[in-house]
């Protein structure tokens, strides 16, 4: 990966990062810290149920700040397109694992608690346009996602969050901001809808 350097700039509502290259019941599991020096040691629990056949695994994270506030981001390849953090689940990993890891390879965020989970999956299929252009790239013939979400706090600075994340990924988002849960919905594209709006109820008694 070629190197690269980020600038975060930071105002009250929108952070924006400019990018220069050199060439049911809700479960609500004890308060995790996030490590990333070793998996997590705990035995699979409910996350390692099996998800819906033809459906990509993959984990939703929502971070929330002190404020209740919840973190999402605006996609590079999909204008005025907002979203919370995701990202596909390894072989064998643990769900778990896979939401410490998506969050600090998209957000370079290392530190939050995780503070609760859907203990279900949730599944979204993709637009025909979409799924064609994903399983080209992933050289697979996924309909969707099933998504596993997990619930953590940030415990960190500001200055932590670097949307080119720890270096290991292409970079996906260009502007990132506190938002109410509202306004995440509305930010959200057609297809993440029903998800994130059964997302946010689960952890409704979080955000009040």
């Amino acid at each position: 990966m070629a190197f690269c350097r980020s600038f975060i700039h930071f105002n009250p509502r929108i952070h924006t990062a400019n990018f220069l290259f050199p060439n049911c019941p809700l479960k609500t599991p004890k308060s995790t810290a996030l490590s990333f020096s070793a998996p997590l040691s705990s035995p699979p629990s409910a996350s390692m149920d099996i998800p819906p056949e033809g459906y990509r695994r993959n984990v939703g994270i929502c971070l929330i700040s002190p404020s209740k506030k919840i973190f999402a981001a605006s996609r590079l390849d999909i204008p005025d397109s907002w979203q919370m953090p995701q990202g596909g689940i390894d072989e064998n990993e643990d769900p778990r694992n896979a939401a410490v890891r998506e969050l600090r390879e998209e957000t370079g965020v290392t530190s939050a608690d995780i503070i609760a989970e859907v203990p279900y999956w949730l599944t979204y299929d993709f637009p025909p346009h979409v799924r064609e252009k994903l399983n080209k790239q992933w050289g697979s013939d996924w309909k969707g996602q099933a998504q596993k979400w997990f619930l953590l706090k940030f415990t960190g600075k500001e200055e932590e969050v670097n949307l080119l994340g720890d270096g290991t990924e292409k970079a996906e988002f260009g502007q990132w901001s506190w938002l109410s849960p509202q306004e995440v919905l509305d930010r959200a594209v057609e297809f993440k809808k029903p998800v994130y709006d059964e997302v946010l109820k689960v952890f409704s008694p979080y955000l009040q």
